[in-house]
This record gives C-alpha cells, sequence and structure tokens, in this order.
C-alpha cells in the first residue's frame, strides 16, 4: 500500500495551509490509503484542563471544527483515523458522570464521516500506526514504542518530534517514524507551549510499500506554504 499520513490537525486550530499541503503529497506520491494518525479535532472546550475564556465554547468550537472537516472530507472521502486522546475527550468527560459509550454518538456521527474509519490503531504491511498518547515519550517516541511492539510504528501525539529512526538486527529492520503535526501553535489553544524553545514540526509523511518518507511542509517566509500565500 502508498499510505500518506497526517499529523494532528486540532481542527479548528489547524495549520494554515496543511490540508493542500497533504494534498499536495497524495497526488505527488500516488498513495491510494489515506491515514490520519491522530487528533482530528481539538476539543479545547470540554477539556478536563482549564479552558482559555477567549476561546469559543464547546458548542462554537464544535460548529467551526464541523466546518472544517467538511473541507477534509471533501478532499479525502475515504481515510482511516487512529483515535486520539483529544478525539477521546467527548467519551472521557462522559464516562466521568457515568454515561455509558452506548448512550453517545460515534465519532462518524459526530463529524458527519461515515466513510472514515475510527480505530485505535492499524496494521498495513506489518507497519503499526497508532496516535501515540499511551505509549511514551522520549526524544524519539515512534522508535521507543517500536521497540517495545518489536514492529515498525508510526505515531504522532508529541507535535515536537518529527523524524525516522531504524533498528536493523540480522533478520529484520524496524523503523520509528514520528509523523509531527500540522497545527498552527500560534492559537491560544496551545499557549501552554508559547514560553517553550522547542517548537512543533509542521509535517506529514508517506509510506511507500512498507518505506517511511518524512515531508515538512515548506513555510518560510518565501515558501510555497508561508502563511501569506495560503491565508
Amino acid at each position: 500500500m502508498r499510505v500518506l499520513v497526517v499529523g494532528d490537525t486540532h481542527i479548528p486550530f489547524v495549520r494554515p495551509g496543511y490540508l493542500q499541503f497533504c494534498k499536495d503529497l497524495k497526488k505527488e506520491y500516488r498513495t491510494n490509503v489515506t491515514l490520519h494518525i491522530g487528533d482530528v479535532c481539538d476539543s479545547h472546550a470540554i477539556s478536563f484542563h482549564e479552558h482559555n475564556p477567549e476561546l469559543p465554547n464547546a458548542l462554537d468550537e464544535y460548529k467551526q471544527a464541523y466546518e472544517i472537516v467538511k473541507e477534509w472530507k471533501a478532499a479525502f472521502p475515504k481515510m482511516l483515523v487512529s483515535i486520539g486522546n483529544h478525539c477521546s475527550r467527548i467519551t472521557k468527560l462522559a464516562s466521568s458522570v457515568n454515561i455509558p459509550s452506548q448512550m453517545l454518538k460515534t465519532h462518524q456521527e459526530i463529524w458527519g464521516t461515515k466513510n472514515w474509519d475510527w480505530q485505535w490503531e492499524f496494521v498495513i504491511d506489518n507497519v503499526r500506526y497508532i496516535h501515540g498518547h499511551a505509549s511514551g515519550g522520549g526524544l524519539w517516541p515512534a522508535y521507543n514504542s517500536m521497540r517495545k511492539s518489536a514492529m515498525s510504528t508510526v505515531m504522532g501525539h508529541y507535535h515536537s518530534a518529527a523524524g525516522i529512526k531504524w533498528l536493523v538486527n540480522p533478520t529484520s529492520r524496524l523503523f520509528g517514524l514520528d509523523v509531527g503535526s500540522g497545527i498552527d501553535d500560534k492559537q491560544l489553544a496551545f499557549a501552554y507551549n508559547q514560553f517553550n524553545t522547542v517548537r512543533s514540526v509542521i509535517s506529514a509523511a508517506v509510506v511507500l510499500e512498507g518505506m517511511p518518507y518524512l515531508e515538512l511542509q515548506p513555510i518560510g517566509k518565501e515558501e510555497k506554504y508561508h502563511d501569506s500565500k495560503v491565508n
């Protein structure tokens, strides 16, 4: 399979031009599977963490996010989605007040994505795809997870981690691929990270018949996807 891997988007706080960047990668690499690595939407307003009063309430954020998800659905009518920690905020909050998951809408129903397949993990060409929030971090999060599972692993979640690290032994060749993200970390939803000198890596990945490649979104001043060219 020829897999396009979309990084965390945290809609509506997605990076300007990131959708077009992913569409361009799909065309360039002629991918036949699109997989979102998780945290499609942010759901900032219903987090257990402190809510920024300058951001929309839960209903307004949902309405904003829903319209942007429609754009992604138009570009990628079929997509695999690895469920992330932000994706599961609704069910987590519901369970905290004793509401069982059977009484809630599915991800497909919430976002109108009946042809998107939402699962915790996928295995394609012996490569494992997970969001990664339960896998531990470190300098190379996907590599660390790969060593534990003994499977090549593609992960999101860690916005400032992006790259490929290999482990080769006499009988196998394994890799850990950190996808990076597609977020706009200038948004108030990420204000908690404003004093961190390490910034988010804006990138996506492709895995062609089990071989990984990382692509950074060119967002520099003179580059194709700079804010001034995509807003």
